[in-house]
């Protein structure tokens, strides 16, 4: 099985302000961001789309015109909790910087871990695995997600996440069931 991770495309919020579950709509570029995403995929016969239930990732998944997506809240970005929609300079510096040395088992006030968003998302992969053993599966997600997945590929340690450069309108693919089973990136951040 091949899957197609796409983060949404570039969104209408001011830089510096965390957003992760709060649904934020999609930039003035939103057409052509999706076109240049579409372009990438053109060829490519897809047996199902899935799709975070977001707005910003629900219009590409539209846009994209592949199938009828299918949502599934265990795509979401990671729950930032008390600091959904704050900027990052208001959150006081010593919560924040114990929470970047350790978000893989810290969660903001009320959120969630990146641990539990990987855990959420293995989830899902195993489901789509059973379901989709052959198929090409397009999944419209965000750039948490998809770092939290490759992640649990490379058996890379959450540490190291933000070391992987998850571009709007990107895609990075993924097969499933070559070489022993042991999965295969085929490419990141096209």
């Amino acid at each position: 099985m091949k899957l197609f991770l796409i983060r949404h495309t570039a969104l209408q919020v001011p830089s510096g302000i965390c957003y992760g579950q709060s649904d934020i709509d999609v930039a003035s570029s939103f057409m052509d961001e999706a076109l240049h995403t579409q372009q990438k995929i053109l060829n490519t016969q897809f047996d199902a789309i899935f799709t975070s239930p977001l707005q910003r990732c629900l219009k590409l998944a539209n846009a994209l015109n592949i199938g009828e997506p299918l949502v599934d809240n265990r795509l979401m970005e990671l729950n930032f909790g008390d600091w959904e929609m704050s900027a990052w300079d208001d959150i006081p510096r010593d919560i924040f910087d114990a929470w970047a040395h350790n978000y893989a088992n810290l969660a903001p006030p009320n959120g969630e871990t990146f641990s539990q968003l990987q855990q959420r998302g293995v989830d899902f992969l195993e489901e789509i695995l059973a379901h989709y053993p052959n198929g090409n599966i397009a999944i419209v997600t965000h750039g948490g997600m998809i770092r939290a997945l490759l992640a649990h590929v490379l058996n890379m340690p959450l540490k190291g996440l933000f070391r992987l450069t998850i571009d709007y309108g990107s895609i990075t693919q993924l097969e499933f069931g070559v070489e022993n089973s042991v999965p295969k990136i085929n490419f990141v951040n096209l």
